[in-house]
């Protein structure tokens, strides 16, 4: 991940773990223990593992992602998408930088009109909203989704950026 999108991973994170807690999903000392985790994980520059809300459900079990998802869809009226088969049109593809998808587990998926549509993990972290909202600069509809929906989403990404990038000549 380049380093100009830490500042956003670590706010992003961070913020997500304050209202995980505030919110009794998550006990202070298990994010503190997360937390420490992430700062490794993060030096070690690995993207898919750089997240708060993956260690403290997979690693440490203190958390299920989907009762993180249950509160967004009852406290914060949030829909769900799975846009791993979603037909994302090639302009919006070309616009996503998936380094900053990466550090806020988030990801443009449409746009009609004046209404973006984001599917997030992070939807409880005010700075991805804020961050979003800012740079899509129109109304955002938001939609909840899993860490492994936005991984597998990207990864695929990447793939096709990949196979698609010209060959250097040797």
């Amino acid at each position: 991940m380049a380093s100009e999108h830490l500042p956003l991973l670590r706010r992003a994170n961070r913020l997500l773990g304050a209202n995980l807690v505030e919110h009794n999903l998550v006990k202070l000392e298990d994010l503190e223990t997360a937390n420490e985790r992430l700062l490794e994980i993060v030096a070690a520059d690995q993207p898919r593992q750089s997240t708060l809300l993956g260690i403290l459900a997979y690693e440490m079990k203190v958390l299920r992602e989907e009762d993180v998802l249950q509160f967004c869809i009852d406290e914060e009226r949030l829909g769900l998408a799975d846009i791993r088969d979603y037909d994302i049109t090639d302009e919006v593809k070309r616009a996503l930088d998936p380094d900053v998808c990466w550090a806020t587990w988030s990801v443009p998926f449409d746009r009609e009109e004046d209404f973006h549509f984001v599917a997030t993990a992070y939807y409880l972290s005010p700075a991805v909203r804020t961050f979003w909202e800012k740079r899509l600069e129109g109304r955002i509809l938001w939609y909840g989704t899993t860490l492994e929906v936005i991984a597998d989403f990207l990864e695929r990404l990447e793939t096709e950026r990949a196979a698609t990038a010209p060959k250097p000549v040797t």
